[in-house]
């Protein structure tokens, strides 16, 4: 017996999507429903544009082979990925094609009424410079780097971003993005998830598909953690999980975190850290950013303390990696170069029991600064299309 779930247009569109059932007949088959059930499915699909017939391969004689595949050029995502003084965002397909891009300086220090109203205007600017319109954005997708409770899409209690605790962010950036693009639909959905979870979710789709257990580490100003398991970002019971700055370090009493507490991973092993050491040695640094700026051109200080904080944070993943046994450990973010990823293999297999590290592999970024928008616009598609969530918006359309 199908269940009503499987039968659903939003399931056959999973199975499309996944390759798993492309043809009618695979469908049938798949499902156990009738020609006419998966006939009248499909033309809801159809009707939505969702999905489009491709030819299987030159015909043999008789009726063609047809194939039926997600048509990722009927709508377009909107994102955007959040740093402590820049901000990326891009109009984006379905399948994550990059239409419109644009990055440029935006403190989040600045509160968010600014930042979402810049925002809202970026977007507009990039709809039209897309060729599209902006009644086709089906959704937006925002990284933050600060904890987020994912049903309500606030953020909670964030170290390094002053005025953002629960302020209704998906509710401001759906208003900003309608004032600047009037053809915009109302009820647009937004959704809002970390960095460091979704950059991790973009790269493990991008680069590591088959690893079951997948960690990222995002060494930036701050420093954060994104954990994938079978394909799904792990987010705890509210947000919390892979908030790894804020261990506590036997040894940094005296180290003062932006989280009010004494000797967190992140007040003395983040480029904000870095910067600050690096200031006081007469090299002026800001951020984790211009840490980077500086490891770019080798300057000795910063190789040196950048090195220190990867053995810092090795410390920490040699815990992490024993608890969650990954197979591919990850090193994203401003600090991820050759000092820095060197002091954390140092520590790491020093500290690790070897079964533990035996079939680890640590790597660094592979889509670079793009893997927060890449995991945004992927966050929202895969919500959107998911299949009781399609079956939803489908029943809402109507006739």
């Amino acid at each position: 017996m199908v269940s009503g779930a499987q039968s659903s247009a939003g399931h056959l569109l999973a199975l499309i999507r996944t390759g798993a059932a492309v043809t009618r007949g695979e469908l049938q088959q798949a499902t156990g429903l009738s020609r006419s059930t998966v006939g009248h499915r499909l033309d809801q699909l159809f009707a939505a544009g969702w999905i489009r017939e491709t030819a299987a391969g030159p015909s043999t004689g008789g009726r063609p082979s047809v194939r039926l595949e997600f048509d990722a050029s009927h709508a377009v995502v909107l994102a955007a990925d959040l740093g402590t003084r820049h901000a990326r965002a891009a109009v984006l397909d379905l399948a994550g094609q990059v239409l419109a891009e644009r990055s440029g300086a935006l403190r989040i220090t600045d509160g968010p009424e600014p930042v979402l109203e810049e925002l809202g205007g970026w977007f507009a600017e990039l709809v039209a410079g897309s060729g599209r319109d902006a009644a086709e954005v089906c959704g937006i997708g925002l990284s933050v780097p600060g904890p987020v409770e994912w049903e309500s899409g606030q953020i909670v209690q964030p170290p390094i971003m002053p005025g953002w605790d629960r302020f209704p962010v998906r509710e401001r950036l759906r208003e900003a993005f309608g004032a600047h693009a009037p053809g915009a639909a109302k009820d647009v959905p937004v959704l809002v998830d970390n960095d460091a979870n979704l950059m991790a979710y973009a790269e493990q789709r991008a680069g590591h598909p088959d690893c079951g257990a997948f960690v990222l580490i995002k060494a930036s100003t701050g420093i954060g953690a994104g954990v994938v398991v079978d394909g799904q970002v792990y987010r705890g019971i509210d947000g919390g999980a892979g908030d790894i700055g804020h261990v506590r370090l036997h040894d940094g009493a005296d180290a003062l975190c932006a989280c009010g507490s004494y000797g967190c991973l992140a007040a003395v092993a983040s480029g904000g850290a870095l910067a600050r050491r690096l200031t006081e040695l007469g090299v002026p640094a800001a951020s984790g950013s211009d840490v980077r700026e500086l490891l770019s051109v080798g300057q000795p200080d910063a190789v040196r303390l950048a090195r220190q904080a990867g053995m810092r944070v090795g410390e920490v993943l040699a815990t992490v990696v024993t608890l969650l046994n990954p197979g591919v450990l990850m090193i994203a973010g401003d600090l991820a170069g050759t000092p820095f990823v060197t002091g954390v293999r140092e520590v790491l297999y020093q500290r690790a029991m070897p079964r533990t590290t035996a079939h680890l592999e640590v790597v660094t970024s592979r889509l670079g600064e793009r893997a927060g928008l890449a995991g945004a616009a992927a966050m929202v598609v895969e919500h959107l299309y998911a299949p009781d969530v399609a079956t939803a918006r489908l029943a809402d359309s109507g006739p």
